[in-house]
């Protein structure tokens, strides 16, 4: 290897001496400014062997065999304790989780910035967190784990896409700052990423699954009532507090998991502060709608009037139209006619035409396909089935779904990331298909042309099993 020093001056290169009659002082000699740290520089020269070794593994997961991994976990180990060092507890399994959030949790942007810029721009959230967290371990009993939803992570970005270079190389930064935060801690620790809005993503329970996994633990070995996640996304509101603002939480989603999965949770304020907590609200509460046992029979709810007729479904998506359809109107009879089997919204007058010639009695349901063609919305695409109805002398009803928005999304993903629950392999809906809806929908009126207006206000429907699924947090 070449020397790094620089070569010696020849004569012809040396310096000049200074004028005797100076007109000015000598400039003063600055300190050289480097971003090189001194450790960086020692490191740079230390060889290979003698360099420590990184302590973290990483690893990726999918959520099931056709997709690629979205799930990114590091399992940091320290460097093995002689003989006698350990703890006799340490050969047991850890009954006890501490789990945390990893962003405004742990650690925060050195530079007061609301994201961090590199990989070197973060510091402790508080300077207690480090060794609170080596107490957990080693005086505690606790496992300690970390639970972070990173969105802006793409782990196997489409080479036809157009994301931009810099959200490619945010892996390899992500990847170097935690390895950093999880040496400093120098505990046994394993942190799990999820990079995209599956089964993985909080509120949702696949990055606790996998830790129990990992682990070899079922819910009868860990220790529930004493196990803790602390995260900053407790659903509290913005409030004034000894004349300092506080800022609203962004979400719920680090409460709601803690409740998914069984166990207390903390604000980092409680936990590494002693605060007293604040107050905080929910969107969607699912106390509002607990489990009851189903008495109510199909003619309770939808009663067939007419010897032939047009049902039309008015509803955002993920109002529980299909179910109800399924539920209530194919043991009547009734034929469905559905854009998301049928594709193109021509294709379901067709198919409504053929029916009707047929005899059959059709329920009208179309779902999201596009932005032109959500549920029905307005009495403007209302008014071309009941210009149908007239045309083929049969009457037209209407059942309106009363379902709120959150109510909606909550549906649609507990459809779509529960195969038990999704008979028809429906996909998950991106938000604006739900404010779609809402933008443009009108109530609808019997004036329209409907003989009736049955009006659906959302009520769980189903086993307790099914119960067991739907009645935890998803969104």
């Amino acid at each position: 290897m070449a020397s790094t020093r620089g070569q010696a001056s020849s004569p012809s290169s040396s310096k000049r001496p200074a004028p005797k009659d100076s007109i000015s002082p000598p400039p003063l000699k600055r300190k050289v400014q480097t971003a090189i740290s001194k450790s960086a520089v020692a490191n740079f020269f230390t060889p290979a062997s003698q360099k420590p070794k990184d302590r973290t593994i990483w690893t990726e997961r999918s959520p099931d065999d056709d997709t690629p991994a979205t799930l990114l976990v590091a399992k940091y180990l320290p460097e093995p304790k002689e003989a006698g060092e350990g703890r006799s507890w340490e050969k047991h399994k850890k009954r006890r989780i501490a789990a945390f959030d990893l962003d405004s949790t742990l650690i925060a942007p050195s530079s007061g910035k609301r994201h961090a810029e590199d990989a070197a721009d973060w510091k402790w959230w508080h300077h207690s967190v480090p060794e609170r967290l080596k107490q957990l371990y080693h005086d505690e009993g606790y496992q300690v784990v970390i639970f972070t939803n990173q969105g802006g992570l793409i782990l196997h970005p489409d080479p036809k896409s157009k994301t931009p270079k810099s959200h490619k190389s945010r892996v390899p930064a992500f990847k170097q700052k935690c390895s950093t935060v999880l040496g400093r801690l120098d505990i046994p620790i394993t942190l799990y990423g999820a990079t995209a809005k599956d089964i993985y993503r909080k509120p949702r329970k696949g990055m606790w699954k996998e830790m129990k996994d990992d682990y070899d633990l079922t819910d009868a070995d860990i220790d529930h009532e004493n196990s803790i996640f602390v995260g900053d996304a407790g659903g509290r509101p913005a409030e004034i507090k000894n004349g300092i603002t506080l800022p609203k939480d962004f979400s719920c989603s680090d409460r709601n998991l803690a409740h998914n999965v069984g166990i207390p949770f903390k604000t980092p304020e409680e936990f590494f502060l002693g605060e007293t907590p604040r107050s905080f609200s929910r969107d969607f509460n699912l106390a509002n709608f607990p489990f009851a046992i189903q008495e109510d029979a199909v003619a309770k709810v939808f009663t067939k009037t007419n010897k032939q007729d047009i049902v039309l479904f008015v509803g955002p998506p993920g109002a529980g139209k299909s179910t109800f359809f399924w539920k209530h109107l194919k043991p009547l009879g009734y034929a469905r006619v559905n854009q998301d089997q049928l594709k193109r919204y021509d294709n379901c007058f067709k198919a409504a035409i053929s029916l009707l010639e047929q005899g059959e009695s059709i329920a009208i349901g179309q779902s999201y396909v596009s932005l032109a063609d959500n549920t029905n919305p307005d009495a403007d695409v209302r008014s071309q089935w009941v210009d149908l109805a007239k045309k083929r002398k049969v009457p037209i009803r209407c059942v309106w779904f009363k379902t709120p928005l959150y109510l909606c999304e909550h549906n649609d993903a507990v459809r779509s990331l529960n195969a038990d629950l999704n008979p028809e392999d429906r996909q998950s809906l991106p938000k604006l298909a739900f404010n779609s809806f809402a933008s443009r929908f009108k109530e609808p009126k019997v004036k329209e042309g409907f003989q009736d207006i049955l009006e659906i206000e959302f009520k769980f429907r189903g086993t307790k099993e099914e119960y067991g699924i739907w009645g935890q947090y998803w969104v």
